[in-house]
């Protein structure tokens, strides 16, 4: 089910959603915002919930450290330009083209293709962090996005498994965009599910 963040990260969820999102099971698509992570905790849920995250989050993160256009834009004095992020964005961007055919598809439709295309993508994506990150000094930069997928892999990599997944929460997002503000704080899965059947990835 896709889920969406608050637009206001300073703001907490009120417990009584919080309390609300706690009754559910099943999958949440979603970021990696810190106030969902008690959905996804056994010791608070005898089911917790099934995490899928947002590889648009994650793609954005190492295409700010591989921007060429904006770091010209802004002058001489700012870091280069880093190759190692710029390779992880083409790698992740090859996952997206994959995605791009399978809209409308059905389920079993996008694992047939996913297992046939993604999947082989995504283990040669991870074997390649760790290669990288074991190169890498503690004050690069790059090692903050590569961290941040390696340390949630398995719940990046879901989708390949589940053709229910889409490949980010864009579609959760898009469907919260005209709400309060207010409303969309810790929003439960119920409140940014599709209508009917699968979510438009």
């Amino acid at each position: 089910m896709p889920q969406s963040g608050s637009a206001d990260r300073a703001k907490k969820p009120d417990p009584a959603v919080l309390g609300e999102c706690l009754q559910f099971t099943g999958i949440l698509q979603a970021d990696c915002y810190n106030s969902f992570n008690p959905l996804f905790d056994r010791t608070k849920k005898q089911i917790p919930v099934t995490p899928a995250f947002c590889f648009a989050h994650a793609r954005r993160k190492f295409f700010e450290l591989a921007d060429v256009s904006r770091t010209a834009r802004r002058g001489k004095g700012l870091r280069p330009v880093s190759a190692t992020a710029l390779e992880a964005f083409k790698r992740i961007d090859a996952l997206f083209a994959i995605e791009r055919e399978l809209n409308g598809r059905s389920a079993e439709e996008r694992l047939a293709v996913r297992q046939e295309k993604s999947k082989p993508l995504l283990d040669k994506l991870e074997v390649w962090l760790r290669e990288e990150r074991e190169g890498l000094s503690r004050s690069s930069p790059v090692l903050e996005p590569i961290n941040y997928m390696l340390s949630r892999w398995d719940d990046f990599a879901r989708y390949a498994d589940d053709g229910r997944i889409c490949m980010t929460n864009n579609a959760a997002e898009r469907a919260l965009r005209g709400l309060p503000a207010e409303e969309r704080i810790g929003a439960s899965p119920v409140q940014s599910a599709a209508p009917t059947g699968l979510p438009s990835c």
